[in-house]
């Protein structure tokens, strides 16, 4: 009896898992899109590929030059519905730096709901409560409540530290749970 309840548990907690992204050397990337302040007449740089051993790499330099300072990754698809996710994985490898996770209900919103984490420079796996993302336009956090979690329709990272810096995170895989 209790392996049977063991059994429907971990197989509940598998089936409501939904993978935004999982990065292998014949992924499509084509759907992914850079964001610098560019658009604002910064002079950050920044690329996204797929290296070697099928990760995706968001890597380049942020500067601060022409009232710049960040670079962006998002990735936009078809709205998913997402009632009942609580947390996002994200397994990845930083470079020591903070960054930034960013989330959109609707690609066309002017608010991105966002949340910061720290990398170690080694392998690790992110946990972010959907209910943590805060809603921000343009680095200022709006008056508003965080993140519904009931639609999905863009995700993505930045990197925007106040610093001239490079950086470069390595991202394997993006999944709701």
């Amino acid at each position: 009896m209790v392996l049977t309840h063991l059994i429907l548990m971990v197989s509940m907690a598998i089936s409501s898992s939904m993978v935004i992204f999982d990065f292998s050397k014949e992924s499509d990337i084509s759907d992914w899109e850079i964001v610098n302040d560019a658009v604002m007449g910064g002079r950050s740089g920044s690329k996204f590929n797929i290296n070697d051993e099928g990760n995706g790499v968001f890597k380049g330099t942020v500067s601060l030059e022409n009232n710049g300072g960040f670079a962006s990754l998002r990735h936009r698809f078809n709205q998913k519905k997402i009632a009942g996710n609580k947390k996002v994985t994200i397994h990845l490898k930083g470079d020591g730096k903070r960054y930034q996770f960013r989330a959109k209900t609707n690609k066309n919103d002017q608010q991105a709901y966002v949340s910061y984490f720290e990398t170690t420079g080694e392998w690790q796996t992110i946990e972010i409560k959907l209910s943590a993302l805060e809603p921000t336009f343009r680095g200022r956090k709006l008056n508003m409540p965080n993140f519904p979690a009931d639609e999905l329709e863009e995700v993505g990272f930045m990197i925007g530290n106040k610093v001239n810096e490079n950086f470069e995170l390595v991202i394997d895989k993006i999944v709701l749970e």
